[in-house]
């Protein structure tokens, strides 16, 4: 969107999935990098063929324990991803058992666990801890998710009001994604860069555990998510 010939179609702001799903619910933007369980509370169009998914473990999402998951009564989690919460909330109850009070928090692991019994840690502050080396139990959510259904995990999809989901737009959408994945290489020296990353840990991440081009098999595990979701939060609310 920035670099290839895609880049005259649309206005960018560049913002987390969470305020772009707030934007287009606003009516600010058009079309936003939303949160796969946002999809159950606004009626959006989705752009078929792009997202943010994993086929196995993600590393970027890692529920971390003082205690065993079963045994989590307050869970503090970095609230900047909707979704993710949504499947921690899900995995507990499904694999655990647990259904633990919730403690929004910055993503700093020992103040999250002074406080908590676990952490919830994603994106960038995840990738900065290796897992093997922490003293607590860790969990790899996009992992539990696909070895307890068998499918994909879908953490967000682009989507927008269905007027502005045109064909041309799709294409767009779709040719840039193309475009970012020939071009690999680039982005993972600009993006270890400025995020002070090694470039095999952007390499790895960005070419294993992260998967942008979505088939058929992840929308049935979207599908499979919103509906365990949506089950676990009713629970929740009937609680």
């Amino acid at each position: 969107m920035l670099h290839g010939p895609q880049r005259d179609f649309f206005d960018l702001d560049f913002q987390i999935p969470a305020i772009c799903a707030d934007h287009v619910a606003s009516g600010r933007a058009d079309i936003g990098i939303i949160p796969s369980f946002e999809l159950t509370r606004q009626d959006l169009a989705i752009v078929p063929g792009t997202g943010i998914a994993c086929h196995g473990p993600v590393r970027s999402i890692l529920l971390v324990s003082k205690v065993p998951a079963g045994e989590i009564r307050r869970l503090a989690v970095d609230s900047s991803s909707r979704t993710s919460v949504q499947l921690a909330r899900v995995l507990l109850a499904r694999r655990y058992g647990a259904r633990p009070e919730l403690i929004a928090h910055p993503p700093d692991l020992e103040a999250m666990l002074r406080l908590a019994d676990g952490a919830l840690v994603i994106g960038d502050p995840a990738l900065e801890l290796d897992p093997a080396a922490l003293p607590y139990e860790v969990h790899d959510l996009g992992g539990e998710w696909v070895e307890s259904t068998g499918l994909p995990m879908v953490f967000a999809v682009w989507a927008g009001r269905k007027e502005a989901i045109t064909p041309e737009a799709v294409e767009a959408f779709q040719q840039s994604c193309r475009y970012g994945r020939e071009r690999i290489e680039e982005i993972v020296a600009a993006e270890s860069r400025k995020r002070g990353f090694a470039p095999e840990l952007v390499r790895e991440y960005l070419t294993r555990h992260i998967v942008h081009e979505l088939g058929e098999r992840d929308y049935e595990g979207l599908d499979r998510f919103l509906r365990e979701a949506m089950s676990v939060s009713k629970s929740a609310a009937e609680g």
